[in-house]
């Protein structure tokens, strides 16, 4: 019997490792892994007391992950010694980071991202925008191009668009607006109706793991990015040898 993936994930937020992590086990079709939450910080995420970590939770969070990991790797993100561990590394970021203009906030500033951040384009169409704040995500991980047995998740505008493509496909608001262009796709999970409603958190999220799993070849079908993230994550497994 072979050994399972190990596969490392550095997200926004435990209900990303909830969607994430369904998704993984869809696209690995029976396929022994195990995911590891190493952002924000697994045994400190699940506790469900607010905190996530050193780092916190959110896109600053992965921001202040990749630089120790560049630190640690002495420049470059492919020199971690994490794929020590590990069989391959998840690198998530929603797309509506791209708006963010942190070197200007009255709160928690990051000056060193002025003239980085914001990066954000007209949508549609969502790629224009999520190709720039690739390269952004990238440039925190010191490398022009992704290294090997890495793969970036962009979501756009978030992981809540996969949610509602998965269990809403007939959301007039999102159709209107466009999937991966809709600019609060979370908001519209308050919309829908009280009997089939559910919250963003982990529990629901949880809840809810079997049945995204099933409807992510959906998910693939209908949302350029989803179709992104699966094809780089078949691309950078290591072959399966029984």
């Amino acid at each position: 019997m072979s050994d399972s993936l190990r596969i490392a994930l550095v997200a926004e937020g435990i209900t990303d490792y909830e969607i994430l992590d369904a998704a993984v086990e869809s696209m690995l079709n029976g396929r022994s892994y195990i995911l590891k939450l190493l952002q924000p910080e697994g045994s400190i995420a699940f506790t469900g007391k607010g905190s996530a970590g050193h780092f916190g939770g959110g896109w600053k969070g992965v921001y202040q992950w990749c630089l120790q990991a560049v630190q640690r790797s002495g420049g470059k993100l492919r020199d971690d010694p994490l794929f020590l561990s590990y069989d391959l590394l998840l690198l998530h970021l929603d797309a509506d980071v791209a708006g963010e203009d942190p070197a200007h906030s009255k709160i928690d500033p990051i000056p060193e991202l002025a003239g980085v951040l914001p990066c954000e384009q007209p949508c549609p169409p969502p790629t224009t925008t999520t190709e720039l704040l690739r390269c952004v995500f990238l440039s925190w991980v010191g490398e022009a191009g992704i290294p090997p047995r890495t793969v970036i998740c962009t979501p756009s505008k978030s992981t809540e668009a996969w949610v509602m493509a998965a269990f809403f496909q007939n959301d007039k608001e999102m159709e209107k607006k466009g999937w991966e262009c809709h600019p609060k796709p979370e908001s519209r999970l308050a919309q829908q109706p009280v009997n089939v409603r559910f919250a963003k958190t982990q529990a629901d999220y949880a809840a809810l793991r079997t049945d995204f799993k099933a409807k992510w070849p959906y998910v693939v079908a209908h949302l350029p990015e989803a179709r992104r993230f699966q094809s780089d994550f078949h691309a950078a497994i290591p072959p399966y040898h029984e």
